[in-house]
């Protein structure tokens, strides 16, 4: 009879290291008040570009009018970059000197 050896190896455990991502930064994009953009221009840009209803657009429309500036949304850096640059083209387009901005969270 002939038996096979085993022989025992050094035993490695590997441990799953938990790494945590941290979720990207996340920007607000803010229009700011004028003197010269209508109310309603900026209930449509609220509407067509951060797709609100129009009573919430209302809503920020007055808060830009009232406070200065109100908060659109709350995106990844690449998004808010897209929006802010959307809403200034439109506005340009239709001879409007709306501002909007974006800020760290």
């Amino acid at each position: 009879m002939n038996f096979m050896g085993t022989r025992k190896q050094d035993e490695f455990l590997l441990e799953a290291k938990r790494t945590r991502t941290r979720p990207p930064p996340l920007y607000k994009v803010l229009l700011l008040n004028d003197d010269y953009t209508p109310m309603d221009f900026v209930i449509i840009v609220l509407q067509k570009f951060f797709g609100m209803d129009r009573e919430r657009a209302t809503r920020v429309m007055l808060q830009v009018h009232r406070e200065g500036m109100g908060i659109c949304g709350v995106f990844p850096r690449d998004i808010a970059s897209t929006k802010v640059e959307q809403v200034v083209s439109f506005a340009r387009q239709h001879q409007h000197p709306l501002a909007c901005v974006m800020e760290e969270n």
